[in-house]
């Protein structure tokens, strides 16, 4: 009895994302095209792999089975692709990559033009995404996080410069709320709420002398999207905890201001990565010597 590959990493797909939909996308196909093809691999295997209601798409106990076997072989099959790559003059293939919302506006939106033009082979796809997700279990070649975010077992190539992070508001709001002298003035100040995809709030992060400190604010927003957070402080609705980069221009312009300065010291740095197992295919080498090379 035979299976077709495609099939069969089409079943990993779906199987993984619990979702014809995001599976779809993925793989580039249609929906449709995918649900036809795993009652095709289902029908000839004789053996039901999902399960499948108007709302949610999980695997069978004989799917999960399968799944658990497929994964690994699936894996080694992408790595002896992506090992053949190294003998082509110039990078090539489908590059995916999963980074958070900020990495891909202000680190690699601006290389993004030279690379395809450097690198006309190589199709590059990214997924804007803010939680923390399995890049091999989402079948990603790589990912972006903070350097704290990151699992063992994977290999980490810091990219862009250490971001330093500030509390800023607007002069209005500072000269009706008045100034924090210290973190702990902020829990009776209107601060901008960071909210995680996982729905835990940010404890706002300071550093002074060797001091650390988290103080766990409050407010009338809580946001997960910095461009909204950045817009709210800049309209005097709040103190905002944001990266220095991202309101550099609303501060030069005199449009925001900073507090707390002494105790905003420490930085975090952004770090490709992908995982230590894996040979690091070309055209992941091209993209973060581009990147390294800004």
């Amino acid at each position: 009895m035979t299976s077709d590959l495609s099939e069969l990493d089409a079943f990993a797909a779906v199987a993984r994302h619990r979702s014809f939909r995001k599976a779809a996308v993925e793989r580039g196909v249609s929906a449709s095209a995918l649900s036809h093809a795993l009652r095709s691999l289902e029908d000839r295997l004789g053996v039901r792999l999902l399960n499948r209601t108007t709302r949610s798409v999980t695997p069978t106990e004989a799917g999960r089975q399968l799944l658990a076997r497929l994964d690994p072989a699936l894996a080694e099959i992408a790595d002896a692709l992506a090992a053949l790559n190294s003998f082509q003059d110039v990078p090539a293939g489908t590059l995916r990559l999963n980074v958070p919302r900020l990495a891909a506006r202000f680190l690699l939106a601006p290389i993004l033009a030279d690379f395809t033009a450097a690198y006309p082979r190589v199709q590059l796809e990214i997924v804007t995404d803010d939680l923390l997700v399995d890049v091999v279990g989402q079948g990603f070649d790589a990912g972006v996080r903070f350097g704290e975010s990151l699992a063992r077992d994977m290999i980490a190539v810091p990219i862009g410069r250490p971001q330093r992070f500030v509390v800023v508001a607007a002069p209005g709001h500072i000269a009706a709320r008045g100034i924090p002298a210290e973190p702990r003035d902020l829990m009776a100040h209107a601060c901008i709420c960071r909210r995680f995809p996982s729905g835990s709030r940010y404890a706002w992060e300071f550093e002074r002398d060797g001091q650390a400190l988290t103080v766990t604010v409050d407010g009338p927003l809580v946001l997960d999207d910095d461009e909204v957070m950045l817009r709210a402080a800049l309209d005097g609705a709040g103190l905002a905890y944001l990266s220095e980069g991202h309101a550099r221009d609303a501060i030069a312009a005199g449009r925001l201001v900073t507090v707390l300065d002494d105790w905003c010291q420490s930085t975090a740095r952004l770090f490709l990565y992908y995982p230590s197992r894996r040979q690091m295919p070309p055209a992941l080498r091209a993209l973060i010597d581009m990147l390294q090379g800004r």
